[in-house]
C-alpha cells in the first residue's frame, strides 16, 4: 500500500462517524428497530455491530502491532448482537461509541511507518494471516455510503 493509498482509505474510515450518524440520529423508534427480514439486522442492531467491531478492531490492530505472532479469535457476531444488549441501547451513545474508537484507531493508524503496514496476525476462521493494511482497507469499506447493505445480511463470524 503506497502512502498516498493508506491516507485514502484512513481519509475515507475517518469520514464514517459522521457518515453514520447523518444517517441515523434522529430516526424514530419504529425505523431503528424494524428487521427487513428475519435474517437481517435493523438498524440498531447495527450500530452496536459497529461500535463493537471497532474496539475488536482496535484490539486486533494493537495485538499486530505489538505482540509476536499473535492469533486472532474469532467472534459470533450473532451471539454479540443477541448478548451484549443491541436492542437496549441508545442510538446516539452508540453512535458516539463507534465515533471516538474510529477517531482513535485512525489517529494510531496515521502514526504508523510504512513497514508497519505489513505486520499481521493468523486469523484461524481465514486459514491464513491478516495485516495491519488489511484493516486499514476493511476499515475504509465501512463507511455510511454502504455499510447498511454490507452489515445487515448478517454473517456468523467475522
Amino acid at each position: 500500500m503506497t502512502e498516498a493509498e493508506l491516507k485514502n482509505h484512513l481519509d475515507a474510515a475517518e469520514k464514517s462517524p459522521k457518515q453514520i450518524a447523518a444517517a441515523v440520529l434522529g430516526l424514530p423508534e419504529k425505523t431503528l428497530r424494524h428487521k427487513p427480514s428475519p435474517d437481517k439486522w435493523c438498524i440498531l442492531e447495527i450500530l452496536g455491530h459497529l461500535a463493537d467491531m471497532e474496539v475488536l478492531y482496535a484490539y486486533r490492530i494493537r495485538q499486530m502491532l505489538a505482540d509476536k505472532d499473535p492469533v486472532i479469535a474469532a467472534i459470533d457476531q450473532d451471539a454479540w448482537a443477541e448478548n451484549l444488549g443491541y436492542l437496549e441501547s441508545s442510538p446516539p451513545e452508540l453512535v458516539a461509541l463507534y465515533g471516538l474508537n474510529r477517531h482513535a484507531n485512525v489517529g494510531l493508524l496515521r502514526r504508523l511507518k510504512a513497514d508497519d503496514l505489513q505486520k499481521s496476525a493468523r486469523h484461524p476462521e481465514l486459514d491464513h494471516r491478516v495485516t495491519v493494511a488489511d484493516y486499514v482497507q476493511m476499515m475504509s469499506k465501512n463507511t455510511g455510503r454502504t455499510i447498511w447493505s454490507r452489515s445487515s445480511s448478517r454473517r456468523k463470524r467475522r
